[in-house]
């Protein structure tokens, strides 16, 4: 998987409660058997408290959360 999509995102943190820390959000993704490049654009989005989803997308992708 060359790039990480909103959809690839949001596959790996179901089940999350927000808020959440960023390391929160990385175990939920490896919980969920995320790729390892989802993985680490959560570990890198540079957010340390997400309110909801949303935030994680714009923290990953920029504004909008779409490629």
């Amino acid at each position: 998987m060359a790039d990480v999509s909103p959809i690839d995102v949001q596959k790996a943190l179901k089940g999350a409660e927000y808020p959440a820390s960023g390391e929160d959000l990385v175990s939920v993704a490896k919980s969920n058997g995320a790729e390892d490049t989802v993985v680490k654009k959560h570990q890198s989005s540079g957010s340390k408290r997400y309110d909801g989803p949303d935030e994680v997308q714009k923290a990953i992708f920029g504004s909008g959360g779409k490629s």
